[in-house]
């Protein structure tokens, strides 16, 4: 998702990779959920959160979608995001005493906060956010806040698929309403409707990108 924002306004100034100590460490959140209320579209998920949620909820890509995601338009492209529901706007998988029921497969917008990625040059660095959680935080390194193992390949996986995203946006920009709409909706049944391995993500994400970027991008 593009968003014109002021790193100077919202951030402590710095930039941090995955093996540097950040001041992000929420405690386990005690008695609080603020962040996963009220949050609108604004959590879009990526073609492994989805997977993962997948295997969380024991559902197909098209339950989840029909129970627990939405599709928005995001930088003219149909992307899925969680959904807010109740009358307190809260996520669908937050439950009742205000507890994440998918922690272990929570989407990588979720493992992140209070953390943020700024984009640039091809690749991404992390940023704290400073306005965004109440909480008072402590010290963690951030490949250890973000909880995913092979930290690295999860980070290609990650910019590879922003910048495809981007590349995208832009080839689609000279084509009609209806044209980006066919092509928007090709992307989301090779990306997120069509199912994974249930034991390996990557090799087959990189088929589809490969193919894809054939496809679109010549």
């Amino acid at each position: 998702m593009r968003r014109e924002i002021d790193l100077n306004e919202i951030s402590d100034g710095r930039k941090y990779r995955a093996g540097d100590m950040v001041r992000a460490d929420c405690r386990g959140c005690v008695g609080c959920s603020a962040c996963c209320h009220n949050m609108g579209s604004s959590i879009v998920l990526d073609p492994t959160d989805v997977w993962r949620l997948t295997k969380a909820a024991d559902k197909s890509p098209e339950e989840l979608f029909d129970s627990a995601l939405e599709l928005n338009v995001v930088d003219g492209l149909i992307l899925p995001n969680l959904k807010m529901t109740g009358e307190e706007r809260a996520c669908v998988f937050l439950s009742g005493e205000g507890r994440c029921t998918v922690h272990e497969f929570r989407p990588g917008f979720c493992r992140m906060f209070p953390l943020g990625r700024y984009y640039e040059n091809r690749s991404f660095w992390y940023f704290l956010q400073i306005h965004e959680c109440p909480k008072n935080k402590t010290k963690i390194k951030v490949e250890k806040w973000l909880e995913i193992s092979d930290i690295r390949r999860y980070e290609a996986y990650i910019n590879d698929w922003h910048y495809f995203l981007r590349d995208i946006g832009e080839a689609l920009e000279g084509y009609g309403e209806e044209e980006r709409r066919q092509m928007s909706l090709y992307l989301l049944r090779q990306f997120y409707l069509s199912a994974y391995p249930q034991d390996e993500f990557y090799s087959e994400f990189d088929r589809r990108l490969k193919k894809a970027k054939n496809m679109f991008l010549g």
